[in-house]
């Protein structure tokens, strides 16, 4: 999307080419400072910050809140639904983890609908409903450009209101916490996730800020806790609130070695959040539950509305009979006939791992993609496709 403010930076670029070069330095170096890294690389090597206007900020407000609506009635209702359950597809052991009460009813209190906005749409991708990522970084990203040395210059003629989000995330914690154990004593807070994840730099700035407001806080991995008494801890430091980061496949994986922490959230030792009930509507296949015309009796005219205009359609892979804009399909000749318009995507998994895009593919390799997803939980989802090229410093892309 070029919009004017993007078209305006753009020509400051090209008027002041010296601030160019000044503010490369500047990224460079703040960036550096900030160790604003994820997995080794360094974030957000742009020099121009994503612009939205006022009006498309709430046009992004107006349908995300609308269609969380329709999120949380999925949460609410998937236990009982035959249909929507089985289409969600948990694993057995995530349905025994789901049955736990965590104390609170809200599905998912932190979530990401990753989307892209350009002008003439607003469309979503997925859902990270568990342990979105994200939001320390942000405030380090807004922060530095507000102090890039162009938008300084920019924002003399423009008014630029930066988003800063780690208090919300916090507000958010603490509004859950006083809901379960009422209003009292400060809680002391546990970021949980494993050690050596790509994540790590996050968990410090979120730490900095947790204790910056007055609120302990410690990062620990969920095989160093231990249960005593009926209080989680990690060492010496009792813990009251655990903010989780640890997705629910890979505590899975090794629940072996999890033994007080998964205790402790199901006898209530500490309270956490995100709950794993967020798994109804962490899976990818929550997008087929929305824009299955089986389940819309349960939306408002709204929501379906707001579905149409931003969920992309989504089924799972299977020889099925299904539908695609109202019209009736063999699922697997429409998928293997239409790889122009669709990705295949595994149901739960992150950071691209496992996609095959249609447009990308020859008709041999996106026949062998198909047959690959058949032998597993796959779904082929609508392409959402986007159009944006702004200016970045290509030295810090390098590792």
């Amino acid at each position: 999307m070029t919009s004017k403010a993007a078209n305006d930076y753009n020509l400051l670029i090209e008027r002041k080419p010296a601030l160019l070069e000044e503010s490369r330095a500047f990224l460079e170096q703040r960036l550096n400072e900030a160790r604003f890294v994820f997995g080794g690389r360094m974030l957000s090597p742009y020099l121009r910050p994503h612009f939205v206007t006022r009006t498309q900020w709430q046009q992004i407000t107006n349908t995300c809140e609308t269609v969380w609506g329709a999120i949380e009635k999925v949460g609410r209702i998937a236990p009982t639904d035959t249909l929507m359950l089985e289409q969600i597809g948990l694993t057995a052991e995530e349905r025994e983890l789901v049955a736990i009460d965590p104390g609170y009813e809200d599905v998912s209190v932190t979530a990401r609908l990753d989307s892209f906005l350009t002008d003439e749409t607003y469309q979503f991708v997925e859902l990270n409903a568990e342990c979105p990522a994200g939001i320390a970084y942000q405030d380090v990203a807004a922060e530095i450009f507000c102090d890039l040395p162009l938008m300084r210059e920019f924002t003399r003629q423009h008014k630029v209101t930066p988003m800063y989000c780690r208090q919300n995330m916090l507000d958010a914690l603490l509004t859950i916490y006083e809901r379960v154990r009422g209003r009292g004593q400060k809680p002391r807070i546990a970021i949980v996730d494993y050690k050596g994840l790509p994540t790590q730099r996050e968990f410090e700035l979120f730490k900095e800020f947790f204790e910056s407001q007055g609120y302990a806080t410690t990062i620990a991995d969920p095989r160093d806790l231990e249960l005593r008494e009926g209080e989680l801890h990690h060492g010496d430091f009792i813990i009251d609130l655990v903010y989780r980061r640890v997705l629910t496949t890979e505590l899975i994986e090794k629940i072996d070695e999890c033994g007080a922490f998964v205790e402790a959230y199901k006898t209530s030792a500490a309270v956490f959040v995100n709950s794993i009930r967020t798994k109804y509507v962490h899976k990818k296949m929550l997008f087929g539950v929305l824009t299955d015309e089986r389940h819309q009796h349960y939306f408002s005219k709204a929501e379906q509305e707001a579905i149409r205009g931003s969920v992309p359609w989504t089924r799972r892979i299977e020889d099925v009979k299904t539908t695609h804009g109202g019209q009736a399909i063999d699922l697997l000749k429409f998928v293997r006939a239409k790889r122009d318009i669709l990705v295949l995507k595994p149901n739960d998994d992150y950071g691209g791992h496992g996609i095959f895009i249609g447009w990308e593919s020859d008709e041999s390799t996106w026949d062998r993609a198909l047959e690959q997803a058949l032998k597993g939980d796959y779904l082929a989802q609508d392409s959402v496709r986007r159009r944006d090229r702004r200016p970045y410093d290509r030295a810090a892309t390098r590792p």
